[in-house]
């Protein structure tokens, strides 16, 4: 759990300019609305800073007429320009003006904002959308190594929470950040247009509000991190013990692993409180700040208005622009927070669509039949890349298929299959056998290219596998196995997968070849029945059918059993093995350690032991040798035999 945190945790940064860069980019099919959206947010922010000089010029003119021409101010210079242009109007006529103005300033920023708010969140939701399909067809695209070495979980939090996180920066940080810089400097340039030297006053005490900021700032990132990083540990912690909650339960292990939970609960707990200390105090001394600001304004502004030096609208604006200037220094602290989540977000999903695919699909020949499958010399190894063989003919080069280990890692790789070689013909039955760990089930994940091999060939009609395209190889295999998967939908939807070439009749004939219509027809709605997740209310049996259904239902030259009956018991096996002997008839199988009576109707068995084939036959040939096989036999089929 430790290692995930860290993991988890790691190269974070507050603000990163190759990331926001990268970012930007997906701004580019919606740049005319971006655009538009920062042409709002600037005249929402002249509408916002127009408010308080509309005010001023109000109560200078015709509230309070200004007295004196020594009295500076913006006041002054607006009562000028009217003058100069024949808009002199008495007290009653320029409230009302000035009211009117005020209130089509307001109406307007309303208008702005709204229409602002609303384009930046329907491009935030395209930007997530076009983000997310991205994320997701990579992933599509990467070789299953890459799923063993990245738990769900994580993968679907790039997808789902940190796609989020980026939202939030485009709806209510990119350009927010950017209105409320702009409303800054527009304060700033307006108070030094009426009264430079107030301004000066007022401003101060900004060096505190940058250090109190700076501080919030260090403490606030520091808590997110702790705070995300066992929110993460929480999550994972959770997935882990509901999917294994039977067996909790079944060793009683309730109590001590509510106690490790609840020791996950309080360090997430403290990381909280720790954050909204920092947050308790930031916001109280920034106020705090302000009213400091407003008593400095009192103090000098005051003054100046008894010696005359000052108008009392510029006065009265001057504690309307104070109070807005804090503002936006409080929201870019919060902003703040948004930015680092999605920088940090924004890392790790491009770490991840940065992960190159190790199974390039770079061959440009379809195939549709199968003549022969030949592996000659292959060598694997998850753990380290060995030494590849050169003179492939024009088969591209592929990446290493495994990063488990860094550079350093001993030259020795740990092998799982030594110099294999093997062929198969067209309608051959060939099984595959060994103790757990000998290296059977690889065998088939490189023929469907799952992983590449570091050493030798596989050939399928005499070419080599990376001469085909992917799509069009793995086309030609139906592989049941073990650990079978249903989807959630209808019980014809996971037999057909969705593919409309497959026929509703053509998914009824295959469930009833494997016996699979009878428990099926017993379900309420049939076919129509909802498989719930993982196949929930199925016994194992009934979905090892239905796997067997689905593998028929594609009708492929090659079939491969990988462990397929191992979860059906005898009684059911008895019910399929007609449907599979059928299946086989003119069909090339591979099978992998399966039932007595398919292994002994095999054309060749190849006994495997520790990644290498150390003996080939036919059943009664390898009972004969009294080698490894006859062991095996001994060991494992006896007691099957006789049950048979």
């Amino acid at each position: 759990m430790a290692d995930i945190e860290r993991h988890e945790d790691e190269g974070a940064k507050a603000f990163d300019p190759h990331l926001a860069r990268r970012l930007l980019r997906y701004l580019k099919p919606y740049r005319a609305r971006a655009t538009f959206s920062v042409f709002l947010v600037i005249l929402s922010s002249i509408m916002e800073i127009a408010g308080p000089a509309i005010v001023a010029v109000a109560i200078d003119l015709y509230v309070k007429p200004l007295q004196g021409s020594h009295v500076s101010g913006i006041s002054q210079r607006i009562g000028a320009w009217l003058v100069g242009h024949g808009w002199a109007l008495d007290p009653i006529s320029g409230i009302n003006f000035a009211s009117a103005i005020y209130f089509i300033v307001l109406l307007g920023g309303f208008a702005v904002l709204y229409t602002q708010m609303v384009l930046m969140n329907l491009m935030g939701q395209y930007i997530m959308y076009d983000l997310r399909k991205q994320i997701f067809g990579h992933l599509q695209k990467l070789d299953i190594q890459f799923f063993d070495r990245n738990p769900v979980g994580r993968l679907m939090t790039r997808v789902t929470t940190d796609v989020d996180a980026l939202n939030e920066m485009f709806t209510a940080g990119f350009v927010s950040i950017f209105g409320d810089i702009f409303v800054l400097l527009g304060i700033v340039g307006m108070l030094f247009w009426m009264n430079w030297r107030m301004a000066l006053v007022l401003f101060s005490i900004v060096p505190l509000i940058i250090l109190v900021s700076a501080w919030f700032r260090k403490g606030a990132r520091i808590t997110y991190r702790q705070t995300r990083v066992r929110i993460a540990a929480i999550n994972a912690f959770l997935q882990e013990h509901i999917s294994g909650m039977a067996t909790v339960q079944l060793f009683n292990r309730e109590a001590d692993e509510a106690e490790k939970f609840e020791g996950l609960n309080m360090r997430h707990r403290d990381a909280n409180l720790q954050s909204v200390f920092y947050y308790s105090i930031f916001y109280p001394v920034i106020e705090l700040i302000e009213t400091i600001g407003l008593a400095l304004i009192v103090w000098y502004g005051g003054g100046q208005v008894l010696r005359g030096m000052l108008s009392i609208g510029t006065l009265i604006a001057f504690f309307q622009y104070a109070q807005r200037f804090y503002e936006p220094i409080s929201d870019l602290s919060e902003k703040y927070n948004i930015l680092q989540a999605a920088m940090a977000a924004s890392e790790r999903i491009f770490k991840t669509l940065d992960t190159p695919p190790r199974i390039l699909d770079e061959g440009k020949l379809e195939i549709d039949h199968v003549e022969s499958i030949e592996f000659r010399d292959v060598s694997f190894a998850y753990n380290e890349a060995g030494t590849r063989d050169e003179g492939r003919g024009n088969a591209p080069a592929v990446a290493s298929p495994s990063s488990l280990v860094p550079a350093s890692s001993p030259a020795s790789p740990e092998w799982v299959l030594k110099n294999v070689s093997f062929s198969v013909k067209r309608g051959d039955r060939i099984a595959l056998v060994g103790h757990t760990g000998a290296g059977k089930t690889t065998v088939t994940s490189l023929l469907l290219r799952f992983y590449e091999p570091q050493r030798g060939q596989i050939l399928v009609n005499g070419i080599d596998i990376r001469e085909y395209s992917v799509t069009s190889l793995r086309a030609l295999f139906a592989i049941v196995q073990q650990d079978f998967f249903l989807f959630t939908g209808s019980i014809a939807q996971n037999i057909s997968l969705g593919d409309e070439s497959i026929s509703p009749e053509r998914v009824r004939e295959a469930a009833r070849r494997v016996q699979a219509d009878r428990f099926i027809q017993r379900l309420p709605n049939g076919y129509d029945s909802e498989v719930k997740e993982r196949g929930a209310g199925l016994s194992v049996g009934e979905k090892q059918l239905l796997s067997f259904a689905r593998a028929l239902a594609f009708n492929p030259p090659v079939l491969v059993l990988d462990e397929a009956t191992s979860s059906i018991d005898t009684e059911t096996e008895v019910l399929i093995q007609e449907a599979i002997q059928t299946l086989m008839t003119g069909r090339t199988s591979i099978v992998i350690a399966h039932r007595l009576s398919t292994i002994r109707s095999a054309d060749t068995i190849l006994v495997f032991h520790h990644g290498e084939i150390r003996e080939r036959g036919t059943h009664e040939e390898l009972m004969q040798q009294d080698g490894l096989y006859r062991k095996l036999y001994e060991i494992q089929y006896r007691e099957a035999a006789a049950v048979a």
